[in-house]
Parts: structure tokens; sequence; C-alpha cells
């Protein structure tokens, strides 16, 4: 996908899906990309929209690529969360992993759970569980916010910027318009399954070192930005 001073690019699934496991190779923007954002998420484009997103924040030259993931749930988000990666990711293709299912949402970078997003509903916190998503990419220019705040911005003479997509995985339940199909627990649907239902021992040891870490940023460390008051979900287990 390439972006220019005149257009972003994108392109979307033909289906839709309620559940299941989406994997993408990635090849981001080399060199000096600040202020551009290359976005891979599943959206339901709904008003009130569900959306699990992975979001590349462009970096300048030299400086760690930031991944910021994010979840709607009912049409709220100011959920983010930001890590640097532990690997140059304009250098070679990785895999970027979104597992849903009933139970949790796992975001995975070439199989490390990055973040979790637990199903919480029975204590009131929305969780995207009704409405069917499509899978989508983007490129675009978000030189207002996208790096360092929107200090640094799009360079256009370092232009057009290109993202490389490869191989794909939709291992997902497409929609048909009954929603029992996609939440039965059977061989198909895997991901509905119990072994599913929560991170292994070896995925919690991964994905407290990425904490540790490589997170820059985590909404439910905010207390300023939430007034001391914050989110739910961030008093409750993560597995």
């Amino acid at each position: 996908m390439i972006l220019d001073q005149e257009s972003g690019a994108g392109f979307a699934s033909n289906d839709m899906f309620l559940f299941g496991q989406i994997d993408m190779k990635i090849k981001l923007i080399p060199g000096n990309s600040a202020g551009t954002v290359v976005a891979y998420y599943l959206t339901s484009d709904q008003p009130n929209r569900d959306e699990i997103d992975f979001e590349f924040l462009g970096n300048v030259s030299g400086q760690p690529y930031i991944l910021q993931t994010n979840v709607y749930a009912d049409g709220f988000d100011n959920r983010e969360e930001r890590i640097y990666l532990w690997f140059d990711p304009t250098q070679d293709f990785h895999s970027y992993s979104i597992l849903w299912n009933l139970h949790q949402i796992v975001f995975f970078v070439d199989a490390i759970p990055i973040r979790t997003y637990r199903n919480h509903a029975d204590k009131g916190v929305a969780f995207p569980r009704w409405q069917p998503m499509g899978v989508k990419a983007t490129i675009w220019n978000g030189d207002s916010w996208a790096t360092r705040g929107g200090r640094d911005k799009t360079d256009w003479s370092k232009g057009p910027f290109v993202a490389s997509f490869g191989d794909y995985k939709i291992d997902a339940c497409i929609w048909k318009g009954n929603p029992r199909f996609c939440r039965a627990e059977t061989p198909t649907n895997w991901w509905n399954n119990d072994g599913f239902s929560s991170l292994t021992g070896t995925q919690r040891r991964w994905f407290k070192w990425v904490r540790r870490y490589h997170m820059i940023y985590d909404y439910c460390q905010d207390n300023a930005r939430f007034q001391n008051n914050l989110p739910e979900e961030c008093s409750l287990p993560k597995y």
C-alpha cells in the first residue's frame, strides 16, 4: 500500500466475521516515516461500532517503531496501549495476529501475546461479542498526532511511503446472520474452546516480558487522563 501527498490507500475483506483468528504479515515503511500511520484492524462499521486495532506509528529514522493497540466496544474506545517493537519491522515481514473469541481478545506479534482484553461483560464492561466485523488495512497521513504527539510532520520529499503486506490467514466464523453458529463450541470454531479461554503458562511469561520491557503507555495507568477514575476493566484480571 502506498501513501503520497495525493492519497492514502486501503483494502478490506469481502466477508464479515464473528470470532476467530486473523494473521497478517506486514513489512513497515522504511526510513523516515514520521507522521504516517499503517493500520490493520477489525471493525463493525456501525454507529456503536466494535473495533480491534493495530496501528503502527511512523518514526524519525533511527527511532524505534511504536505499535499502538486499541479496542472499541459498543462505540467507546479510549483503551490505547503502546509498545516499542523489539525488532526493526521495516527489514522483513512479521506476523501480527488477533485472536477474538467469547472469552478474550489477544493481540500477538510473531506469536508473542502483547495485549489481552478479557470478556468481563458480567461485571458491566463492554466487550465485542454481538457485531460481526470485517478485516481492513489502511495507510494514511496522521501527522497531527502520530509521531511525538504531532511534533514531527510527514516529510513528503521522502515519499511515496510504502507498507508491504504478505501472506494472511483468516480462520474465523463467516457471518451469515445467525450468531448462534459463531458462538458454538465446535471443532470448526476451535477458538471458542476452553484451551483458548485464557493465556497458557508460556504465553503469560511472554506477556509479562513485553509489558515489563517494551510497554511505553497503558491507559490503565493514566490516572491524570481519567481523573483518578480508571475504566472498570483496569482493576480486573487480564487472563
